[in-house]
């Protein structure tokens, strides 16, 4: 299960997807999450579905580490689908005991599940083809604006980059310690969902002080070679729009009037 888990990671490429510039990959990300969530028709899902599946093959980074992402996330989809489908009000299309299914339930079930599962692939494709200190650059120019008003954007924007760094190296500090309560009798894999919630307990203890640990470390670190908040730092390499970000921007507007497009043909 932890080892499914792809947000924050990065796949090493050279493809187009990887040498856009981060606030065109941040920019598509945030466009494609909402046109998911305003546009909820069939016609609107298999344009999204086109899309993501292009910009998968485009990226070079396999579909099936990709997917492995989906594997983290099996569980809280089912649930989120069950109780769509069991409370939500609505034409009664099949009931049983105390249970009534009905015809919006079944219909915002399965729009749940193409959300949760198009919001993680497209979010893995962003940090999977950029690096964490591309991220920081691009959500710290790109909302440059917000300092306007007194926002501390290259501060949120490092917390945000840290925390993404900080996932997969959680992620293997937490196997590593099953592994050694495992040498040690400890059992994760057998019983039921409370016996095995139970028996992660005594994970959080040495992941909370390892987590601590690497904090502090951090925090010495950057301190130590003179780090005291965005104000007045430079970049060694400033971002700068190219043609191929001017025409990933056009392909952009194009997706969005298709959308539209779609929901004005109602189809």
């Amino acid at each position: 299960m932890l080892k499914d888990i792809t947000l924050g990671q990065y796949y090493p490429g050279d493809s187009i997807i990887h040498r856009l510039d981060p606030r065109v990959k941040l920019l598509g990300t945030l466009v494609f999450l909402i046109t998911l969530f305003v546009f909820g028709s069939p016609g609107a899902y298999v344009l999204a579905s086109i899309a993501l599946g292009v910009v998968i093959s485009v990226s070079t980074v396999p579909f099936r580490y990709m997917v492995k992402g989906l594997r983290a996330i099996f569980l809280l989809m089912v649930i989120t689908a069950l109780f769509n489908l069991f409370l939500t009000p609505g034409t009664i299309l099949f009931s049983f005991w105390r249970f009534r299914i009905t015809e919006e339930g079944l219909r915002m079930a399965i729009h749940m599940i193409f959300r949760l599962s198009y919001l993680i692939l497209g979010s893995s494709i962003m940090t999977l083809t950029t690096t964490p200190n591309q991220l920081t650059d691009g959500l710290e120019t790109g909302l440059g604006f917000l300092k306007k008003i007194h926002v501390p954007v290259h501060e949120v924007s490092m917390m945000m980059s840290i925390a993404l760094r900080f996932i997969p190296i959680l992620m293997d500090e937490t196997s590593k310690i099953m592994r050694a309560q495992e040498a040690r009798g400890a059992n994760f894999s057998e019983g039921g969902i409370i016996r095995r919630a139970k028996a992660l307990v005594p994970l959080l203890v040495p992941l909370f002080i390892s987590a601590f640990r690497r904090a502090n470390d951090l925090a010495m670190a950057m301190e130590a070679r003179g780090y005291h908040g965005g104000e007045g730092r430079t970049r060694m390499k400033p971002l700068s729009y190219h043609r191929k970000d001017m025409v990933a921007f056009a392909v952009m507007a194009l997706y969005v009037l298709c959308q539209i497009g779609m929901k004005i043909l109602k189809l």
